[in-house]
């Protein structure tokens, strides 16, 4: 059950991170389906930066920052010219499946060198507490990152004046505008910021949970974490819940794969994506997304 624990959180980590810069996205009345191809930039970028530099900081930097270039693209198009989010977002995902797919076989033709790992951070003590110890106070960085993440986006939205703002662009975009809100500055700035995020949770892949980059290694995560901003409700409190519970379904069917239960693996691996299918279907109905969610805005008289 300890072992379950601490892969379930140690998996939840990315998946939180991408789906945090998603609900700030969200919340600012733009949809990103683009997170698959955020958090694959983001991948690649780390790794290609911590193998260069011998040092996994600087890889997250790059990833965050490789993450916000495509994410001043996703903006440019889908915020202010106005393009179908949807459309935009897909348009992301290919162009990020494309780029690091020649980019990868461009620079590491002769064989893939292994990563830096970010390794774990232990807290003296609380790390020996029974069950719990291990899952929360000895894991890597990227778990104390996103839980902090969690926490100053919480405050962020419900206590701080931008954040309101925010949050006020998502609801009704056209009555922030009355109040002098800047809408497209606005959404501009929580794209970005989204995306950084995204970044560095595609980071958390080849520096923490594998020590190498493969392919496509997000493997759908981003369109988990799109399903984890409705399972959570647009509320950081509600995404960190639904984080972990999808790092559950994933690290149990790791689990499962190596029991060697005579079922054939693919069975298995389809188990988190059966799973955000069955929130889909059933979440869906019941939460309330931001009232200008997807809609592109401009101001009268333009």
């Amino acid at each position: 059950m300890e072992a379950l624990l601490v892969s379930a959180v140690a998996l939840a980590a990315p998946l939180l991170l991408a789906a945090l810069g998603e609900l700030l996205t969200e919340r600012a009345g733009v949809i990103n389906i683009g997170v698959e191809g955020l958090m694959l930039t983001g991948a690649f970028a780390a790794f290609a930066a911590a193998v260069a530099t011998g040092s996994p900081l600087v890889g997250v930097i790059a990833a965050a920052a490789a993450a916000s270039a495509l994410g001043a693209l996703f903006a440019l198009f889908a915020v202010v010219r106005g393009s179908d989010q949807i459309v935009t977002g897909t348009a992301i995902n290919l162009l990020a499946l494309g780029l690091t797919g020649v980019a990868f076989r461009a620079f590491y033709a002769s064989g893939t060198p292994a990563a830096p790992n970010a390794g774990a951070w232990t807290l003296p003590g609380l790390a020996q507490l029974p069950l719990l110890g291990p899952a929360l106070f000895a894991q890597t960085p990227f778990v104390l990152l996103a839980a902090v993440a969690a926490v100053l986006l919480a405050l962020f939205l419900s206590r701080t004046r931008p954040g309101l703002r925010l949050r006020a662009v998502g609801e009704a975009a056209r009555a922030a505008d009355a109040e002098g809100v800047d809408v497209r500055r606005t959404r501009c700035a929580a794209v970005l910021c989204g995306a950084a995020l995204a970044g560095v949770g595609g980071a958390a892949l080849p520096l923490a949970l594998a020590d190498s980059f493969t392919e496509g290694m997000t493997a759908g995560r981003g369109f988990i974490a799109l399903a984890i901003v409705i399972f959570g409700r647009w509320r950081p409190a509600g995404v960190a819940a639904a984080a972990l519970f999808f790092g559950g379904a994933i690290a149990l069917q790791f689990r499962l794969q190596a029991r060697g239960l005579g079922v054939p693996y693919p069975v298995f691996l389809m188990l988190p994506y059966v799973v955000t299918l069955l929130v889909l279907a059933f979440a869906t109905g019941r939460a309330r997304a931001p009232g200008d969610l997807g809609r592109p805005y401009e101001r009268e008289g333009r």
